[in-house]
């Protein structure tokens, strides 16, 4: 996906989960049967885009474990090695604001041109609107300014290193959700 100098970030909201109760509060919450079958379907769709990571950052709850897991089980159904691929499971990433999303980013392997992040609403949303500048498309910017749903993926790109991406710095391609 990216071209030349261009890197591509992907925020990634969790797929559907399990209501609260019986689990151990909401870190330990698995994803629902709809959200095993979502997380791969992301994947793919993914894939088929020609978007495959080089490093991901993962909240450390269960369910965004468990959709990164089963993503890259549908990346890899369109052909992705992952196997180099860098995971960083940080609890940081679980209630995080835009800028702290950020300085994570920031420490990831200048080299990667992909980043997946694994998260939660409202940080997957916030961050999306946040970095999203003039040429993004408004109907993925009309979306991330209500919150976006489970399974859901936003795409947005820049020439900045990670270190440089700040609030409209980059361009928010695209929305797209599994059902």
């Amino acid at each position: 996906m990216p071209s030349g100098g261009e890197r591509t970030l992907v925020l990634i909201r969790h797929a559907k989960a399990e209501p609260m109760g019986a689990h151990a509060g909401d870190h330990g919450r698995p994803l629902a049967l709809r959200g095993r079958t979502q997380a791969r379907q992301l994947g793919q769709d993914l894939g088929a885009r020609d978007c495959f990571p080089q490093a991901v950052l993962c909240s450390d709850a269960l369910r965004t474990r468990q959709t990164w897991d089963l993503v890259g089980s549908g990346l890899k159904d369109q052909g992705a090695d992952l196997a180099a691929v860098e995971v960083q499971v940080l609890a940081d990433l679980y209630d995080a604001a835009p800028t702290r999303l950020l300085a994570l980013l920031d420490r990831v392997d200048p080299a990667a041109t992909t980043v997946f992040v694994v998260g939660h609403e409202p940080t997957i949303s916030m961050t999306a609107g946040f970095l999203a500048d003039g040429d993004s498309d408004d109907g993925a910017l009309a979306q991330v300014k209500v919150g976006v749903p489970t399974a859901t993926a936003c795409v947005l790109t820049s020439t900045a290193q990670w270190g440089q991406w700040t609030a409209g710095s980059a361009t928010l391609q695209s929305v797209s959700r599994v059902s």
